[in-house]
């Protein structure tokens, strides 16, 4: 009798033990956050901004265990993919890039109670929070160096689209070249969009040819042709939003990287430690070090110089 109690009791010992791990997993899985991803519309290997967004949920999924899936827009039917993501259930759906903006606010009407993220552009809609960066502070700098480093006094600028946060980069980059060297030419160019690497190259070309021995593209994947016809002709480029040396070695001096994977893997601790403000906007640069520069390589500064980079940065991060 007593070994048939004890049987008994033991029999629900495990079951008791059973559930309450059930309950555990079950609450693991509720607690687990996870994001959605529209990267731009040039897809992943742009070796800049859609490169870097996904390296910094990599590192969100690998130290915070906050997972995420993607999606690449090369149809360009925006919309479709983030009522997909809408439809696997993250807990945050972000767009990338000012091309996000329509479908983003779209689908943030349509759904109310998701929460989205819209990167490089600013809306009004209450479950969306926006992200932009200061970029004109991490262009200036790049501005400064092209000013002090350039023995034919003209420089180059060639953007993406003319569009605010390429117009906003361009502001940077002249201001920079002007207070260093106010006599300085700078030539501006833009392709009208950020996919065609062969425009980019001639536009280098031609700005080349009309003297500038820096150039700075700003132009997504497109960006890429100029930096590789800058090496081609033997004069100095700058890299932008990852450091992009390794494209064109001989060319690439430095890059203003604009740290997508820092903001977005902050963004994903915050979701993670239920601290994230919806609907907020969110602007980061040289003080929250989401814009700066790469290792600067291939030239030296002289010590005026660096001190004049150095000062132009902790003025950045001061404001």
């Amino acid at each position: 009798m007593q070994k048939k109690t004890l049987l008994i009791w033991m029999i629900g010992l495990s079951l008791l033990l059973s559930a309450c791990a059930q309950v555990s997993q079950s609450s693991k899985a509720e607690d687990k956050k996870t994001i959605g991803l529209l990267v731009t519309d040039s897809g992943l290997g742009d070796n800049s901004f859609s490169d870097s967004a996904l390296q910094g949920l990599e590192r969100a999924r690998d130290e915070l265990g906050v997972f995420f899936n993607y999606k690449e827009p090369l149809t360009g039917n925006y919309v479709g993919y983030l009522e997909d993501l809408v439809k696997e259930g993250h807990d945050l759906i972000v767009g990338l890039g000012f091309e996000s903006q329509e479908a983003v606010e779209k689908m943030a009407k349509k759904y109310p109670d998701q929460q989205f993220l819209l990167i490089d552009a600013v809306s009004s809609q209450p479950n969306v929070t926006s992200l932009t960066f200061k970029e004109d502070e991490g262009s200036y700098l790049v501005g400064l160096i092209a000013g002090m480093r350039t023995e034919s006094n003209h420089v180059g600028f060639i953007g993406g689209m003319e569009i605010p946060v390429i117009k906003n980069f361009e502001k940077g980059f002249k201001e920079g070249v002007q207070a260093s060297n106010p006599d300085a030419t700078i030539s501006i160019d833009y392709i009208g969009d950020f996919d065609n690497d062969d425009k980019a190259a001639e536009l280098a070309q031609k700005q080349i040819a009309d003297g500038a021995d820096h150039i700075f593209p700003v132009a997504g994947y497109a960006g890429v042709g100029a930096l590789k016809e800058s090496q081609k002709q033997g004069v100095y480029s700058f890299g932008v939003d990852s450091d992009q040396y390794f494209l064109a070695e001989e060319s690439i001096v430095t890059s203003m990287m604009k740290r997508i994977d820092v903001a977005l893997f902050d963004i994903a601790k915050q979701l993670k430690e239920s601290s994230f403000e919806q609907g907020k906007h969110i602007q980061l640069g040289l003080k929250e070090e989401a814009v700066g520069l790469a290792p600067i390589r291939i030239i030296k500064l002289t010590n005026p110089q660096r001190e004049i980079l150095e000062d132009a940065m902790k003025k950045g991060g001061d404001e």
